[in-house]
């Protein structure tokens, strides 16, 4: 039996989905032509930043649902696992 905190594991794997299809879907970077006015040169650099701050976001989900994935391995301890034990100081 795995122990296994399932909110954390599934926000991970949410996290993790919503990463894969940022990237899927920025994947393609704009292009541009020969001959471009100044505009058209300033809006594709405009997108071509924004594309690339869309594909570092997705590895940032990608990154942070893994580690939750990862966390929500650990969190959980069985029930009377441990048994605490108090000590008593010795008078002297």
């Amino acid at each position: 039996m795995v122990l296994v905190d399932k909110k954390i594991l599934s926000g991970g794997l949410v996290m993790i989905s919503v990463g894969i299809i940022l990237t899927i879907v920025f994947a393609e970077q704009p292009l541009g032509q020969s001959g471009m006015t100044e505009e058209e040169i300033v809006d594709l650099m405009i997108a071509e930043d924004e594309n690339r701050a869309y594909q570092l976001l997705s590895g940032i989900f990608i990154g942070i649902g893994f580690l939750l994935v990862l966390i929500s391995f650990g969190v959980r301890r069985k029930k009377d696992s441990v048994k605490r034990t108090e000590k008593k100081p010795t008078e002297q």
